[in-house]
């Protein structure tokens, strides 16, 4: 506890952040109120406005400023491609490698009945409606590498097969500059019954 009961509250609301314990939430507050005020400011405004504005896009799902996102609105992007994806930060992690220029759809989770996360909670119905368009030739399938998202990825595309449409797998293996001692156990065996053969 501190003199300032305001400041005790900002330290504790810090505390929401992943990652963030009392210390670094602490040190956090203190730097903001003592020598960054402005700083703080901008977070302050910025926050409000992400939590008026910022919804889902209603072709995606993923965050929007408006009813469709930037990504879907851009006349630029290939739209016979559509990569699947769990969260919103994964758009921002295929984005950032700057080598896709698809659409995507994003699921907010993946198949786990016991969490209640079905079908419906993942917006496959709408997926389902995008699938039926005539122009998407290729599902990408980017859940993640644990069993609910191999069930998942399974499921999309059993769906998506019921159109003829063509379905890939992001590949897994061993990380760019990944030394063999530092991969893990289940990492090196996906990669080694994904490996490709060198031509002759």
């Amino acid at each position: 506890m501190s003199s300032s009961p305001s400041l005790d509250t900002l330290i504790e609301a810090l505390q929401c952040l992943p990652g963030v314990g009392q210390k670094s939430a602490q040190r956090m507050a203190l730097y903001l109120i003592e020598r960054d005020r402005a700083g703080a400011q901008r977070i302050a405004v910025s926050l409000n406005q992400a939590l008026e504005k910022v919804s889902h896009c209603q072709q995606c799902r993923n965050f929007a400023d408006s009813d469709i996102c930037q990504i879907c609105a851009n006349s630029g992007r290939d739209d016979s491609l559509i990569c699947i994806v769990e969260t919103p930060a994964d758009v921002l992690a295929m984005e950032s490698s700057g080598a896709y220029r698809g659409l995507y759809f994003v699921l907010l989770g993946r198949l786990s009945p016991l969490d209640g996360l079905g079908p419906e909670q993942l917006g496959l119905e709408s997926l389902e409606v995008r699938l039926a368009d005539q122009t998407l030739k290729e599902v990408i399938l980017a859940t993640s590498a644990t069993v609910e998202g191999d069930i998942t990825a399974q499921f999309i595309a059993d769906v998506a097969s019921k159109y003829s449409i063509e379905t890939s797998r992001l590949a897994r293996g061993i990380p760019l500059g990944g030394e063999l001692e530092f991969v893990d156990s289940g990492t090196l065996s996906r990669a080694l019954s994904g490996r490709q053969h060198y031509d002759r």
